[in-house]
């Protein structure tokens, strides 16, 4: 994900984009999540503690690792289950975030015009980590969802000379609501929770 527009305004020539559009003017106390939902924003854009947070062009191993991922989780995802990619996850009045793919429950989904799911009716969440992006996703990002009950959650990172995906697993402590690690994937990622995963992290050279 891209800089972050805080909630502070800024001078009106900074809001003015070269086609004359203009970028909102954030409230003095930042955006509610209602508020962000109105907004006509760029694709993809996350609100993170009422500031909107823009996507930066990507690497090619993010679409590549969010792909290989996606086709994983959907492989034996069970009926009960539906697996999204880039959707708002609503944490509270002022977080709204996208994380790259999440598992959802089945019951939440409300049709082709939905735009967010609720941290509730969400299994796992995953973030594959982009140069300007690694703080949210290594720090705030996982801090909040594990605060929101969110119960699992994977940080996807590049490594190796080959420059392969490594998954980062999490599941979160209900007492605590806080992430406790179960374990580092290199080249496979085969799990049981939140239910039978088998996926040949290798094989992104092939994509």
């Amino acid at each position: 994900m891209g800089g972050t527009m805080t909630a502070e305004a800024l001078p009106d020539s900074l809001h003015r984009q070269p086609d004359g559009s203009r970028w909102p003017v954030p409230p003095a106390d930042g955006f509610t999540v209602d508020e962000f939902f109105t907004l006509d924003l760029p694709p993809h854009t996350e609100l993170i503690d009422g500031s909107l947070v823009f996507v930066s062009p990507q690497r090619n191993f993010h679409t590549l690792a969010m792909y290989l991922l996606e086709q994983g989780l959907r492989q034996h995802v069970p009926d009960d289950l539906r697996v999204r990619r880039e959707m708002a996850v609503v944490l509270g009045r002022r977080n709204a975030p996208e994380p790259d793919l999440v598992v959802v429950k089945a019951d939440s989904v409300a049709g082709l015009r939905q735009t967010r799911y609720e941290a509730a009716d969400v299994l796992l969440a995953v973030e594959v980590v982009s140069p300007d992006s690694e703080d949210r996703d290594r720090d705030t990002k996982p801090h909040k969802y594990a605060a929101a009950g969110i119960g699992h959650f994977w940080r996807v990172e590049m490594s190796g000379e080959h420059d392969r995906p490594v998954v980062w697993t999490y599941e979160c402590d209900a007492v605590t609501k806080k992430y406790v690690s179960t374990g580092v994937h290199h080249d496979r990622l085969k799990l049981s929770v939140p239910y039978d995963i088998d996926i040949d992290l290798t094989a992104i050279d092939e994509l």
